[in-house]
């Protein structure tokens, strides 16, 4: 109405600056002439207000031209024939000018829709193929859809237990009479072609891939454009590829997180009873002596049995809680209490807890009580160190040496702990923090230097393997420094 308003303003505003220009002109200008002039306010008017703007603007022209500029001037009389058809010419041709502009604007109208719906449904194309989720994708059908057909709502429906239900929707939401007309037990037919079916303002089309309907598109009111066939056929398929492909990468994520799981619960079960078995069986046999032959032994020995299965127990003990804590940092369920702790703590009650383990070996340490402090877990810090104490006891030969030793490099503190044993080949010392890795050749394994390694990057530290200067092993770990002193 704006536009039709401004057209008919321009058109009739126009034809009165003109008759005022040519009025004083009549006597030397000739009719035809005038009537040549008047075409411009009609075709001003059908430019900016459409058809019915230049209808009007036509019936001011043909009285003015007649009032003004066709003998007796100031009536609306006709003298003679010629006057006659000069009028009729006029009027045929001014409408005829008026229908022929009307429709060059109305075609560019129309191209310039169908570029910006092409222009869409291209953006809608590019954006669909790309990896989403399926809520993102669902929510992109329908908000598109709205927004290309110019509907006051869109839903996409899927087939749920038999009915369908909305899985996204934009604008205006379908009321409880359209789900019930869209319902399959209502005994009404609802097509599935890609075209628009119109019942009672809700018009449905079907999103097909292979042969199959993967959901239903359904608009909702009024559309301020006709969709064509071509169109809406276009989103459609591109809609529905875009779709099952979202499924397809939802289904595959799925299985691939179950082989995963599955990968997981085999290596976790290989592992533990790698770990679980050496201290077992030691407990089982300390034990059955104790049991069988108790009272013949001598206090010494039965002394040492005991100890042993302390020992083995405190290693099962730390494995466990090693377990518990490594599920719990995974899940996000654990926060570390970060303390200023100095690295010689760590060290000494790290040395306190493999005490009952070390057996014969010979533990050295090395560092300087004045090295700053250190930003970490006390707690799971401890264990990383018990884990790589433990690892280098079991992997050094009787009666061996491990060192620990504790140096600062730039803004971290260092931490080393040397073996005596055969040490770990080049191409393996990337692979022995790997979860649940097995080496053929007996190479070290298990869970604890895996534990090491995600407690350590918990810090934001890192930790290494490389050979030791004694031909052992060597595993570094580097750690921030606390902020305050």
């Amino acid at each position: 109405m704006r536009r039709r308003a401004w057209g008919l303003g321009a058109g009739l505003a126009s034809l009165a600056l003109l008759a005022a220009l040519l009025v004083p002109l009549r006597h030397v200008v000739n009719v035809s002439t005038d009537a040549l002039v008047l075409i411009v306010p009609v075709v001003l008017g059908v430019a900016l207000g459409g058809f019915v703007a230049g209808a009007v603007t036509v019936v001011a022209g043909f009285l003015v031209y007649d009032f003004f500029f066709i003998p007796p001037y100031g009536t609306l009389q006709v003298s003679s024939g010629q006057d006659w058809i000069a009028l009729a010419v006029y009027g045929v041709v001014m409408l005829l000018v008026a229908r022929i502009v009307d429709a060059r604007d109305t075609m560019r109208s129309e191209a310039r829709r169908g570029r910006e719906v092409m222009h869409q449904v291209s953006a809608v194309s590019a954006s669909l193929v790309a990896d989403q989720p399926v809520d993102t994708v669902l929510q992109a059908i329908v908000t598109t859809a709205r927004a290309v057909f110019g509907v006051a709502g869109a839903a996409l429906l899927q087939l749920h237990e038999n009915r369908l239900v909305v899985v996204a929707s934009s604008g205006d939401p379908l009321s409880a009479q359209d789900l019930e007309h869209l319902d399959p037990g209502s005994g009404r037919p609802v097509p599935l072609a890609p075209h628009v079916q119109d019942h009672a303002g809700l018009r449905t089309v079907a999103l097909s891939t292979s042969g199959r309907a993967v959901a239903m598109l359904a608009l909702r009111g009024e559309s301020d454009v006709t969709p064509e066939l071509e169109v809406l056929s276009t989103f459609a398929n591109d809609a529905a590829i875009a779709l099952e492909r979202a499924q397809l990468r939802e289904e595959a994520l799925r299985a691939e997180l179950l082989e995963e799981a599955d990968r997981f619960r085999h290596g976790l079960i290989g592992a533990v009873s790698h770990d679980l078995r050496t201290p077992l069986a030691t407990i089982k046999l300390a034990s059955s002596t104790l049991l069988e032959r108790g009272p013949a032994l001598a206090d010494a020995n039965a002394a040492e049995l005991h100890q042993l299965i302390e020992a083995e127990t405190d290693r099962l003990t730390r494995m466990v809680t090693n377990l518990l804590d490594l599920s719990r940092l995974e899940a996000g369920a654990l926060r570390l209490q970060r303390v200023p702790t100095a690295a010689s703590v760590l060290v000494e009650e790290a040395l306190r807890a493999v005490h009952s383990t070390r057996g014969d070996h010979d533990i050295t340490v090395d560092y300087d009580r004045n090295l700053p402090l250190l930003d970490v877990d006390r707690g799971l810090m401890n264990q990383v160190l018990v884990n790589l104490l433990d690892n280098a006891l079991r992997h050094s030969p009787p009666g061996a040496s491990v060192t620990v030793s504790v140096t600062r490099h730039d803004t971290a503190i260092v931490m080393l702990v040397d073996d005596d044993g055969p040490g770990v080949p080049e191409e393996q010392r990337s692979l022995v923090f790997d979860r649940f890795t097995q080496f053929d050749t007996g190479g070290r394994a298990g869970l604890g230097l895996t534990i090491a390694r995600t407690f350590v990057e918990a810090h934001g530290g890192r930790i290494s393997c490389e050979a030791a200067p004694g031909g052992g092993a060597r595993f570094s770990v580097a750690l921030p420094l606390a902020e305050s002193p």
